[in-house]
């Protein structure tokens, strides 16, 4: 049974990756805050911001692989689900684009700090192969949608839990939340990169965030829903996988 449920998670996620990656359509825009973007000291200040929690997060993917093998199958699903979602791009600020981040489902089961690994090692293949973000941005994206975005996902799971809002609602939030917030923070970037000449880093931000809303908030809300969905898929055929890992023996599954 056990093999069964692995070779049907196999199948699901080389699944997603096919189709949506053989269906992407192709645009010049496709990408996060693309390289070369972000002035030097910028793109290095976001590195230095980043790489502590990359560090850390290598140290606890090490810890839960070497505690529990059998998890590496989880982790790959949680991999693969990042880079599915976060291959799908609608052009929006100029030098960057919209899309979900996938990033919630992973800091749910194994906790943010893992993500920030994942979601790095999806940001690098996603620069190097299909010419999506860059090397020199790769921090910055990588703090918004790897080290922000998970941690924001975590929080809200527990609290939503601890306020007794039930499982599939705080999973629905922490997924949403985890992807607006991601695009708060790249705005942000952008705004302290590129301040406008009348008002600053605030009227910059407010503009930003202002065009990224108009197509962020419905991807938030469809990705929401569909990692509440995956999490069901998972219930029903990793049930005993997801009872090892830590964060949910706490929750009684």
């Amino acid at each position: 049974m056990s093999r069964s449920r692995s070779l049907m998670s196999g199948m699901l996620v080389t699944g997603f990756v096919l189709y949506f990656l053989l269906n992407e359509p192709e645009t010049g825009h496709a990408m996060h805050i693309m390289e070369g973007f972000l002035p030097v000291e910028w793109a290095l200040f976001w590195w230095a911001a980043f790489l502590p929690f990359f560090l850390l997060g290598l140290r606890s993917i090490k810890r839960r692989v070497q505690d529990n093998p059998e998890l590496k199958l989880l982790l790959g699903v949680a991999g693969a689900f990042a880079f599915v979602l976060s291959a799908l791009k609608i052009p929006s600020v100029t030098g960057s684009s919209s899309h979900p981040t996938g990033t919630g489902l992973g800091a749910i089961l194994f906790g943010p700090l893992v993500m920030s690994v994942l979601g790095t090692l999806v940001l690098l293949f996603q620069a190097l192969l299909l010419a999506h973000g860059g090397l020199t941005t790769l921090g910055a994206n990588a703090f918004s949608m790897a080290v922000v975005g998970p941690f924001v996902a975590y929080g809200v799971y527990r609290l939503v839990l601890r306020a007794n809002g039930g499982q599939r609602l705080a999973v629905f939030l922490a997924a949403a939340l985890a992807d607006l917030t991601t695009y708060v923070v790249t705005s942000l970037q952008l705004a302290l990169a590129f301040p406008a000449a009348s008002g600053g880093v605030a009227a910059s931000f407010a503009k930003f965030a202002g065009i990224f809303a108009l197509t962020q908030v419905p991807l938030a809300v469809s990705e929401g829903l569909l990692t509440v969905l995956v999490w069901n898929w998972l219930q029903s055929y990793n049930a005993k996988e997801l009872s090892q890992l830590p964060l949910l023996k706490r929750e009684g599954m």
